[in-house]
């Protein structure tokens, strides 16, 4: 396959398909994607706020004349930097997994954009959403626009003559986590089912479910993959996220044994293998989710607290950074 730029905005990747990328892929710089044929399009997914995906449209509609009118918008999952705006696509039908729509009435927009108006006076986590997130964004003015159709397990697509199979993953990364696969331009979208040069995140697992979709995308016919962060890929990049999670699995699994608990064991394992990964801070909600696996604790975490978690490492790395100018 060709090696892609990883630069902002509408790259072709030829046969009707195209990426729209957000370097540099950290914190809430998400990609999307979009299907033409005969006329008809479908979008994958949209960006975090009004001001990201209103650029995002204008120069799909420059660059692929068919983009003016969106027939059908996928989300693939229910975090915003791949939903907040989807009222912009006005006339669409939304389609996402039955989970996905039903977490995304439990995290809304006007939720968060509250949060950022008041996060100094909501401790720790909220301070560190802030750095990575609430400086880049802007949550005002958001509606929460819910997926107009729902589905479970697969659910088949045709824009123009073109199948897109639409597959649900999850519980993975979130609870209702769907990949789109263009099976005739060998091209597939995976939402934040991939991450590529940047640590991933499990809000939700359990992490078997994230390695058997990295297994289903490496058993297909696919010469293009589109990751909902990071630069556009092959397998390669596939392969590449299931040894993280291996080696993660592995390694926590050693510390949870030997009784240390998930911020000791964090810190304890050696990242090198991923040292020119993105977003290492991750590796503190990574641990904790296997934990609860370990502990077969069925209970959603507190994001916040975990957020809290991350700002500590990211801190301390930052200091480290720092003294060794």
């Amino acid at each position: 396959m060709p090696a892609w730029p990883y630069t902002k905005g509408v790259h072709d990747l030829g046969r009707g398909c195209y990426a729209y990328l957000q370097p540099d892929g950290t914190w809430g710089w998400s990609n999307a994607g979009l299907v033409t044929d005969s006329g008809e399009t479908l979008l994958v997914d949209t960006l975090f706020d009004l001001k990201c995906t209103r650029e995002m449209l204008a120069a799909l509609r420059k660059a692929v004349p068919a983009a003016e009118r969106i027939g059908t918008l996928v989300n693939t999952h229910s975090n915003g930097d791949h939903t907040f705006g989807n009222q912009l696509v006005s006339g669409a039908q939304i389609i996402a997994s039955r989970a996905c729509a039903e977490e995304m009435q439990q995290r809304t927009p006007d939720e968060l954009a509250q949060m950022m108006r008041h996060w100094r006076a909501l401790g720790p986590g909220a301070a560190f959403f802030h750095e990575v997130m609430g400086t880049r964004f802007d949550f005002e003015g958001i509606t929460l626009t819910l997926p107009t159709r729902t589905f479970e397990r697969e659910l088949k697509l045709h824009v123009g003559s073109k199948e897109v199979r639409l597959i649900e993953v999850g519980p993975a990364h979130t609870g209702g986590d769907v990949i789109a696969y263009v099976p005739q331009d060998r091209t597939v979208f995976t939402g934040d089912i991939l991450f590529v040069k940047g640590h991933p995140v499990i809000w939700a697992g359990p992490i078997a479910n994230w390695i058997k979709a990295c297994d289903l995308i490496l058993g297909w016919d696919v010469e293009t993959v589109v990751p909902g962060h990071g630069p556009i890929t092959d397998k390669s990049g596939v392969r590449a996220l299931k040894h993280y999670f291996e080696y993660l699995r592995h390694e926590a699994r050693k510390r949870f044994d030997d009784g240390l608990g998930f911020e000791e064991a964090a810190r304890d394992i050696s990242l090198a293998p991923f040292a020119d990964w993105t977003d290492p801070e991750r590796i503190l909600v990574n641990v904790h989710a296997l934990y609860r696996e370990f502990r077969h604790d069925a209970a959603p975490p507190d994001a916040m607290e975990l957020f809290a978690a991350m700002g500590r490492y990211h801190a301390e790395h930052k200091h480290h950074r720092h003294r060794a100018q």
